[in-house]
């Protein structure tokens, strides 16, 4: 170990729109030390996730950017190798917040002891992890979903928005996805087994979800925003609850989009409809963790809620895997695998 490295991936510019290969540079540092009441973890896992563009930005928002030539932040499943702590010991496997690199240090209680046999470690930056939880809360807490609404779900085979879809079925909605590609929206009715899904790059979009939700909208889960929202928009009910986790077909504009400006329109409606929208971060809800993973860990273990994930191998595949989510071209949970799992 003394003489290992710590291959990591660092900020390397500030991206003008959408981020190229040269935003990021790929560096190899010392291995890290435990000080004193921290442990040294050995990543198996890294989460590759649509907010980490905003990180990239300095622009003000709710958390710090990254500064340039500082690794990326984000999700991590790792293994502890060294340090000691009264509940997790060397060997034990756990989630943190390394970020993108093999190797991080930190204290145990910023760390999540995980257990192999409940589910697949990988699940923890997923289904059981902050995508999940995003889900989960926003649905339930804002949504608020009724038997018998209509939900329209963003992003449907995305590791949120699949999962916000399989909840509301749960809650005896009926759900209609909208998602990518035909293959997506192939995999979110027979898999996933939302009642519809449209593919939003189809032309006559918004004739097609109207046909889709003869009832009009009672639930829209909000992560992509643009093109998406305008069909949506005219179709939501009185009292409808827009739950706002993201907006992706933004996150690499430099410009305002182009066309009329609706704001006047929107505020209108949010009167005469009594529109409830709130925007969310996941932490918002963080109280709510420890039900959040008993009731979805209940779940996924009894088959109501499925996932799929999208694992590459080898940190040097993040950067070009970042740009391709950032376009849609992931299918699934995007993970990228540094070690061999033990577990599997």
């Amino acid at each position: 170990m003394a003489d290992a490295v710590n291959r990591q991936v660092l900020l390397a510019s500030r991206p003008d729109g959408a981020p190229t290969l040269e935003s990021f540079r790929i560096h190899d540092a010392p291995m890290p030390e435990a000080g004193a009441g921290e442990l040294l973890v050995r990543s198996l896992y890294l989460s590759l996730d649509p907010y980490m563009r905003g990180r990239m930005s300095d622009r003000a928002s709710y958390a710090d950017p990254v500064p340039i030539d500082g690794v990326m932040g984000g999700g991590s499943v790792g293994q502890v190798i060294a340090g000691s702590a009264p509940d997790i010991a060397i060997g034990d496997y756990v989630l943190g917040h390394g970020g993108w690199q093999e190797f991080f240090t930190a204290k145990p209680s910023h760390l999540r002891r995980l257990d192999p046999d409940m589910a697949p470690l990988s699940t923890a930056l997923g289904v059981l992890g902050m995508p999940g939880m995003t889900a989960y809360c926003g649905l339930l807490q804002i949504g608020k979903p009724k038997a018998g609404d209509t939900l329209v779900v963003a992003a449907a085979s995305g590791p949120v928005g699949g999962t916000v879809g399989q909840i509301g079925q749960i809650m005896d909605c009926r759900v209609v996805g909208l998602a990518g590609s035909d293959e997506k929206c192939a995999y979110v009715t027979s898999e996933l087994g939302f009642d519809e899904c449209l593919n939003h790059r189809r032309p006559d979009l918004k004739s097609a979800l109207a046909a889709a939700c003869p009832a009009g909208i009672d639930v829209y889960f909000e992560n992509v925003g643009g093109h998406v929202w305008d069909a949506v928009y005219p179709l939501l009910n009185a009292f409808a609850r827009v739950p706002v986790c993201g907006v992706i077909s933004r996150y690499n504009a430099n410009e305002a989009p182009p066309g009329p400006d609706r704001m006047p329109g929107l505020m209108t409606d949010v009167l005469i409809k009594r529109l409830a929208i709130r925007g969310f971060i996941v932490t918002d809800f963080q109280g709510l963790e420890g039900e959040f993973l008993r009731g979805m860990g209940a779940w996924v273990r009894d088959g109501r809620v499925r996932y799929r994930e999208d694992i590459v191998d080898g940190i040097e595949q993040i950067p070009a895997r970042m740009i391709g989510l950032l376009g849609g071209e992931n299918f699934g949970k995007l993970l990228v695998r540094t070690s061999p799992d033990p577990t599997r």
